[in-house]
């Protein structure tokens, strides 16, 4: 499976006293990561979030972590889509050290018009093309 790869160099401020990453701040590396993919491969849908016309909310988040991670580490957050329909999105994020996998996190974003209130739209038609090519391969029926 094709992923999308943002590379990230661990800063002082993102580790607590103890010296390790704080938890929240995969999260946020999380989004760095979608809104690098979104100006890379969609950026009209970029322009129409900067115009209100288009919200991405995040709507659930997730993180499994399996080794700490420390200052002036350099961290590879790779992204891949694992699933959309009904104006949503599910990616499944890898974050890894020099190859090694240091912890996975999942995130649904849905799609949503601000126009008279929000409510929930599809998936803009540059952004579900973009997506395509970072989707899982079709299962094979034995």
């Amino acid at each position: 499976m094709r992923t999308y790869r943002y590379h990230h160099v661990v800063t002082f401020d993102e580790t607590n006293l103890v010296g390790n990453v704080y938890f929240a701040q995969y999260l946020h590396w999380q989004g760095h990561c979608r809104e690098r993919f979104l100006a890379e491969h969609a950026p009209s849908v970029v322009e129409s979030l900067k115009t209100g016309e288009l919200a991405l909310a995040t709507v659930s988040c997730s993180m499994d972590f399996y080794k700490e991670c420390f200052a002036l580490d350099e961290i590879d957050v790779l992204m891949s889509l694992r699933d959309k329909g009904g104006g949503r999105i599910t990616m499944h994020f890898e974050f890894r050290r020099d190859g090694e996998l240091v912890a996975t996190g999942t995130q649904v974003v849905a799609c949503l018009c601000r126009e008279d209130g929000v409510h929930p739209v599809d998936i803009p038609a540059e952004l579900d093309d973009a997506l395509s090519a970072y989707a899982p391969a079709p299962k094979k029926l034995v």
